[in-house]
């Protein structure tokens, strides 16, 4: 994870989570959405084996884990950790920021730590430490890349995300990056993140452009239906589709050296493994952990990609 780290700002100043006592169990609960997608179920992959790992090396800490499948679900898994273990600190990666603000705002006044991961809740200062993927440096990374991919400059399309702060944050990121490139961006819609959707969307640009240089698919499961679309078409005129946050098969290919996919760049779902290492650490050792944990993203290529491959991750 040393190569992930773009900022770090942990205050000794701030709260620190109480310590657990000679024979006394601190439990954490992790509350997570359910693996309703490829990145969603590389984080649950990655919860999983955290929590086996850090129940086998801190005997003084108990962990619960949930999955939800929608906020309802989040929101109930939340109150059951408070009533029914009396959860000393929660980990949670709010499934929608705005239903989950008030239930984890109740969880803190009851005096538990909160780390909150990725997406933010609606009121700010109720968490006491969040660890996130850097999204305005996920669209710089990307589009750096793209520049260099098309030292003449090209024509391209490009699919956004869900409609979000996170996606206008990388796709500002994306545009700064490539301005005065003499890149051409020929349409930019929303896939949301979505094969299937990607798939429609990129079959319309295929359609409506007789010449694509390049794609920022901006996301993998994206790319994997804009792939489809161009195959499905017989396209030859695009050189290259760059996705994003690392999924397996898209490492695999840059890996093996796959001209379609040349590069990649992380958002890694391995961030809950961080957020919950931390926040175990400030259980059992007097070590700082409040503030802002950032996850810089790293552009990969054939050349590292091999760091960046998980075969056993379902993501």
């Amino acid at each position: 994870m040393k190569h992930l780290v773009s900022g770090l700002a942990i205050a000794a100043a701030l709260a620190a989570p109480a310590l657990a006592q000679e024979g006394e169990t601190k439990v954490i609960g992790v509350s997570i959405p359910a693996a309703t997608h490829g990145w969603a179920g590389g984080m649950n992959y990655f919860a999983q084996a955290t929590v086996d790992r850090l129940e086998e090396t801190y005997p003084q800490l108990d962990f619960v884990l949930a999955t939800a499948s929608d906020p309802a679900k989040q929101v109930n898994d939340i109150e059951d950790m408070v009533a029914t273990r009396n959860i000393d600190a929660l980990v949670v990666l709010p499934f929608e920021s705005e239903p989950l603000t008030g239930p984890v705002q109740n969880v803190k006044a009851s005096g538990a730590w909160i780390t909150v991961v990725d997406r933010g809740l609606a009121v700010e200062g109720i968490e006491d430490l969040y660890v996130a993927g850097d999204n305005p440096g996920f669209g710089r990374v990307a589009g750096e890349y793209m520049a260099t991919a098309l030292p003449e400059g090209g024509k391209i399309v490009v699919l956004r995300g869900i409609p979000t702060t996170i996606d206008n944050e990388r796709v500002e990121g994306f545009q700064a990056a490539i301005e005065g490139k003499n890149i051409e961006v020929l349409g930019m819609e929303h896939g949301d993140w979505n094969r299937d959707k990607a798939f429609t969307v990129m079959q319309d640009f295929l359609s409506k452009y007789p010449q694509i240089d390049a794609v920022w698919a901006s996301d993998d499961d994206m790319a994997v239906g804009v792939l489809g679309a161009i195959e499905a078409a017989g396209r030859d005129d695009i050189k290259f589709v760059l996705g994003g946050a690392g999924m397996k098969e898209m490492i695999k290919r840059t890996m093996d050296g796959d001209a379609m996919i040349p590069a990649n760049v992380t958002y890694p779902p391995a961030m809950i493994a961080t957020a919950i290492e931390i926040t175990a650490v400030g259980l059992v050792s007097q070590a700082p952990v409040s503030g802002d944990f950032i996850i810089g993203s790293v552009l990969v290529t054939p050349e590292n990609a091999e760091t960046y491959y998980y075969p056993d991750s379902p993501f």
